[in-house]
């Protein structure tokens, strides 16, 4: 728990519930909010809920300034909480330390410090210097996890990567090549994971894939919760040698949200591409004409993509944890064996010994999901 320079976090039933309630506006800020961070706000007034908000890039208003239009006067004494902590700095709004002084708000709770460097402790200190009380702290963990990517792209200038996959209990993601029909997914998990899926799929701003697995089993990596979103979803595809199907479901679909990174484009293959909607972008190969993937975040990282699924197949996944360009696992167990020449979740590799942190397993259905944290986003 963080409280720096701050007063001790009370424990008191109400900071805990109220802060709650941020958290759970904060999540609606999810998808919407990108590339800053998902943040909620609830201002409090003796007792009662006098305004709430959360931030919506497109309406640029951050939660604070939201839920502070909402209350009017009723802000003056009143607590806010907050899911992350107050900027100080002007960018394409003012700052909401000086917003929450000028209303008159007595107390501050935040959930967390604020990763970018520009704020990190210092929308707090100037609360303080301006006489209000200051808490950090509350709900720190779901907070953080809200916005692990926000963290990372500020803290280590790259994209938050999870790597997902469903996997067999001898880990294996699909049945030996040649086993199952191409062309059509192999879903080697039940319903409630599939479900699961979409919904990370929609709080992430990228997929990425390689160019196998589309030829294998003409995936269309869309985000299909029908929930809002203020960018489509970018579905990425590694092909250094372009051969991307004109007639996949990729292609077909494409509206400007399939990108393609390749080490070569010819001319008319790329024109026949580019003409239904999928961008294509040349990255010279390092190594026998492979396409550098830390290239390629590095490159997602300046489109202001914050987060990347990985939903590739072994060699993708190998080379990935190889180079220790992931930042999370999310795994699938489904309780099949595979047996001998199913492909591996990390095909090629012999895999080092990994250090993860924060290990969770939990029941979805018939499947056991278990994620980890290769290493921790909010630290530099």
């Amino acid at each position: 728990m963080l409280a720096p320079q701050g007063s001790p976090a009370p424990q008191g039933n109400e900071d805990q519930r109220w802060m709650q309630r941020a958290l759970a506006l904060a999540r609606l800020s999810k998808a919407v909010s990108s590339p800053n961070p998902a943040v909620g706000c609830v201002l409090v007034r003796e007792g009662a809920l006098v305004g709430e908000g959360y931030h919506d890039y497109s309406r640029k208003d951050h939660a604070e300034i939201v839920a502070l239009k909402q209350a009017g006067d009723q802000a003056r004494g009143a607590t806010a909480y907050v899911t992350l902590e107050p900027c100080c700095h002007t960018g394409r709004t003012g700052p909401c330390t000086e917003a929450l002084i000028a209303a008159g708000v007595r107390r501050v709770v935040a959930a967390t410090v604020d990763p970018n460097p520009k704020v990190s402790g210092q929308g707090l200190e100037r609360l303080r210097q301006a006489g209000i009380e200051t808490t950090a702290g509350i709900g720190e963990s779901e907070a953080r996890a809200l916005n692990d990517a926000f963290a990372c792209s500020m803290r280590n200038g790259h994209p938050f990567v999870t790597l997902k996959a469903g996997v067999s209990l001898d880990g294996r993601i699909a049945p030996r090549p040649g086993s199952v029909e191409t062309g059509k997914p192999y879903f080697l998990t039940g319903p409630q994971a599939l479900a699961q899926v979409q919904v990370m799929r929609h709080e992430h701003d990228a997929l990425l894939t390689g160019i196998n697995t589309v030829l294998t089993d003409d995936p269309q990596l869309s985000d299909r919760t029908g929930l809002p979103r203020r960018r489509p979803l970018l579905r990425v595809v590694l092909d250094s040698a372009l051969r991307l199907p004109l007639d996949s479901k990729l292609v077909r679909t494409a509206q400007q949200d399939v990108l393609v990174f390749c080490s070569f484009a010819p001319i008319a293959r790329r024109q026949a591409l580019e003409s239904m909607g999928v961008r294509v972008e040349e990255l010279p190969g390092k190594t026998r004409g492979r396409i550098s993937l830390d290239e390629v975040l590095g490159r997602l990282h300046e489109m202001q993509i914050l987060s990347v699924m990985l939903e590739a197949g072994g060699m993708v996944n190998a080379s990935a944890l190889a180079d220790g360009l992931i930042d999370k696992l999310v795994l699938y167990y489904a309780p099949v064996l595979l047996g001998t020449g199913g492909i591996s979740l990390a095909d090629g590799i012999e895999m080092q010994q990994l250090a993860l942190q924060r290990p969770e397993w939990t029941q979805t259905g018939p499947d056991l999901r278990f994620s980890a944290y290769l290493r921790d986003p909010w630290q530099a």
